[in-house]
């Protein structure tokens, strides 16, 4: 009689055990297939639509151009760093929930026999559950450390947007000021050509000296050079480009990109900038993510402060001997250390220690990176306005002459190439100058984490941040 009781019972609970039980499906991926799928990726209007959908719902894109903001909309589905932080994040946020179940019971079951003709019955039949005490510092430490880690994973989700944003506004600056170089680099090179050409029949005719020649031979060589080497920045920056988007350099062949504004990056008010500047010292991720291990130290602190004392379990049981019910019930006690945890606690002050000198350097970092960003945008906005108010209008003006005076017949083709060479140079000038602009404001806007204009000011911050990736 109790012996099918018991099996009733087991085959119960092993039936509840299974039908609550999770199925594996196995998934492979194969290297090949994946090389296969990103081979074929291209810029889709729709996957861009629908990501801008969450990233800025206020905003209509006609997908006509593709502007910095719906490529960043590509990034975000195809960008590598990007897809792998957010499985990570949304990994360790599931990790998370799973820290908050209660640890779990042990269920031991005993059974005996005895051959003992003056008992009732010869079996033994016991169940013991051992219960930990899921409460206080053990517990609050578990979950601690999943917080933390789930926490520091969207941080870094986060932080992947962002360098993927700049990597791809850098890259898409690359692409248009090397675009503009290698046409100006080409007009460059022709002109010298033709002024070798004629500086070398100069030369032949002795009108000028093989020295003269000869260094007009040197600089239409160099010129030629700076062609060469424009070319190559332009397939640098679209290579770089396609990586930012995570699509194949081929996807990029029909690209028409759109920068409103690309030709006059300006600096903004002073009241912006410091308002920015103390959002950058408190919202960065990089500093989140350093006050959240401190906060991650703090706790580790707290729990081998608490391991001083024993942890508690107890063990509530049944037994049926022989005819004879039992309710045993066992209290265990897991003891501290023999130093009772002093070493432990040590270690975990050191270790917070550490954690609020990282926190601190990180603040300062942030903080130096912006000053630094401030000042080299400031010479930088002053560079490109002498050269665009100065320098450019007497280069282009003196190119205007050399036309004029060339048609006219007042100059050879020699001295009109020497000074439309010139007028060229000074807008190689001009494009450097806004180079290094665009670069200011770029690692301006790196150190605040933030964008400081076009279209990505349309993102809503609120909705990214806090989006469960």
């Amino acid at each position: 009689m109790i012996d099918a009781r018991y099996s009733a019972i087991g085959l119960g609970l092993a039936a509840l055990a299974l039908a609550g039980c999770a199925g594996y499906k196995p998934m492979p991926r194969d290297p090949a297939a994946v090389a296969a799928s990103y081979g074929a990726r291209t810029l889709s209007l729709e996957a861009a639509r629908a990501e801008l959908q969450s990233l800025a719902p206020k905003v209509n894109w006609d997908g006509r151009r593709w502007d910095r903001l719906s490529l960043l909309a590509i990034a975000m589905v195809n960008n590598p760093t990007i897809v792998e932080a957010r499985a990570k994040a949304a990994s360790a946020a599931r990790a998370l929930k799973a820290a908050r179940i209660p640890l779990a019971a042990t269920l031991t079951l005993t059974s005996e026999y005895a051959n003992d003709p003056g008992a009732t019955s010869p079996w033994l039949y016991g169940a013991t559950l051992d219960v930990p005490l899921d409460i206080g510092a053990a517990r609050i430490s578990r979950v601690g450390a999943a917080a933390f880690a789930a926490r520091s994973a969207h941080y870094d989700y986060m932080e992947a947007v962002w360098s993927a944003r700049m990597a791809l506004r850098r890259a898409l600056a690359a692409r248009l000021l090397a675009e503009r170089e290698v046409a100006i680099s080409a007009a460059l090179a022709q002109t010298r050509e033709l002024q070798r050409a004629a500086a070398e029949r100069r030369a032949t005719a002795g009108e000028t000296s093989r020295t003269e020649f000869a260094r007009v031979s040197a600089e239409a060589a160099a010129d030629s050079r700076r062609l060469t080497d424009a070319q190559a920045r332009l397939a640098a920056a679209d290579s770089a480009l396609a990586a930012a988007l995570g699509v194949p350099g081929s996807a990029l062949q029909k690209l028409d990109a759109s920068w409103a504004d690309f030709d006059a990056p300006t600096a903004p008010e002073a009241a912006t900038l410091a308002a920015a500047k103390q959002a950058a010292a408190l919202g960065r991720a990089d500093i989140l993510r350093a006050a959240s291990a401190y906060d991650q130290a703090e706790s580790n602190l707290r729990a081998e402060v608490a391991r001083q004392f024993p942890g508690v379990q107890i063990g509530p049981g049944y037994t049926w001997e022989r005819g004879l019910v039992k309710l045993p019930f066992t209290l265990a006690l897991v003891l501290p250390p023999l130093d009772l945890n002093r070493t432990a606690i040590r270690a975990a002050e050191a270790g917070r220690s550490e954690a609020g000198a990282h926190l601190e350097a990180s603040v300062v970092q942030a903080l130096s990176a912006v000053d630094a960003a401030m000042a080299e945008q400031g010479a930088a906005q002053a560079a490109l306005a002498k050269v665009r108010e100065v320098e450019l209008p007497a280069a282009q003006k003196q190119g205007r002459q050399a036309d004029d005076a060339f048609a006219a017949g007042e100059i050879d083709r020699a001295e009109w190439g020497a000074s439309k060479a010139l007028a060229l140079q000074g807008e190689l000038a001009a494009l450097d100058t806004l180079r290094r602009a665009q670069e200011a404001q770029a690692a301006l806007e790196d150190a605040l984490r933030r964008p400081l204009d076009g279209p990505e000011l349309a993102i809503d911050g609120a909705a990214l941040a806090g989006a469960n990736p």
